[in-house]
């Protein structure tokens, strides 16, 4: 076993224990646990070029806003997310260790809701270098009142945006995820 096969374990219950929303989230999650299956390493960056990442929306305690980052590598507003860790205890971890990192907000300003509460998989752009694609695991977590966001290394800004006022190029999958999280 791997240093990472607590993860890959993680991985597999969270697939198989997840009720898909519809039918194409239900396609996803098929598409997931076969990749899994047939990938040994397959939440490690260094896995195989499509391999599964953890992310994560915040919202406000009303949830009347959500906090994106301007992606320095993609170069749109996005939720926070990245690679799991081998040091992550489980997939849910990396994805609130990705928002805390990313937001800069304190430690223990996000409350992580129960999830994941959407599947994306999307192919990278040539700012990235062995990554061609993510199997993304998307989370919702709540953040605490006054929790000041500061922009990361990976960010070129951070900031709150009205749930019905999102940048005008949010992607569909980031305005469903909103709508998940606020709907």
């Amino acid at each position: 076993m791997t240093s990472r096969a607590h993860l890959e374990v993680d991985l597999r219950a969270l697939l198989q224990g997840w009720s898909a929303p519809d039918a194409a989230q239900e396609r996803l999650r098929t598409e997931y646990l076969a990749h899994a299956a047939t990938h040994e390493d397959a939440s490690a960056r260094t896995g195989p070029p499509a391999h599964f990442t953890a992310s994560c929306l915040v919202v406000d305690e009303p949830r009347e806003r959500v906090l994106l980052t301007l992606h320095r590598k993609v170069g749109r507003w996005l939720q926070f997310g990245g690679h799991i860790e081998a040091t992550d205890a489980s997939v849910a971890d990396a994805a609130l260790r990705e928002a805390s990192e990313e937001s800069g907000l304190p430690d223990g300003s996000l409350t992580l809701l129960p999830g994941p509460v959407q599947l994306d998989r999307h192919a990278l752009g040539s700012g990235f270098t062995r990554c061609t694609e993510h199997l993304d695991l998307r989370w919702i977590a709540v953040a605490a009142p006054f929790a000041d966001p500061v922009v990361s290394a990976e960010s070129l800004d951070v900031a709150w945006w009205p749930v019905t006022a999102l940048p005008p190029d949010t992607e569909d999958s980031i305005r469903e995820l909103v709508a998940l999280a606020c709907g």
